[in-house]
């Protein structure tokens, strides 16, 4: 499904992981040549390599909230930046419910059918090491 809204990026892609990781339907809300923030010391660029991360995030099986989400866009209307704060829960080490807040950072992109795809994704919200 293609997101009609900036926000609506962020949404679809959660919801596909807690579909049970409809990893085509994610990798596809992305352009070919985004960035994926894995941590601070790594971005990855590209469908491959989003695939992989992704395939990675899903393997925790991860259930998703959201307190907001927040958009911004550009004055001519087709970047926009989008925040989402939340929280996720997965199972820790020991089988254990583990929870933990996040406030991620996008920048998506309105593509010429009027669809919105991901360039940049931070999920972690944590940016680069200078």
């Amino acid at each position: 499904m293609p997101a009609y809204k900036p926000e609506e990026c962020d949404l679809l892609l959660f919801k596909a992981m807690e579909r049970g990781g409809d990893i085509d339907a994610m990798v596809a809300l992305y352009e070919p040549n985004a960035n994926f923030v894995v941590s601070p010391d790594k971005v990855v660029t590209g469908h491959a390599a989003i695939r992989e991360v992704l395939l990675g995030l899903m393997a925790a099986k991860a259930t998703f909230s959201f307190d907001a989400v927040t958009t911004v866009t550009s004055a001519d209307g087709t970047i926009a930046v989008t925040r989402v704060k939340g929280s996720t829960t997965s199972s820790g080490p020991d089988g254990k419910p583990v929870t933990m807040q996040f406030h991620s950072v996008e920048v998506v992109r309105k593509q010429p059918d009027g669809t919105w795809l991901i360039i940049i994704d931070d999920p972690g919200g944590e940016g680069l090491k200078s």
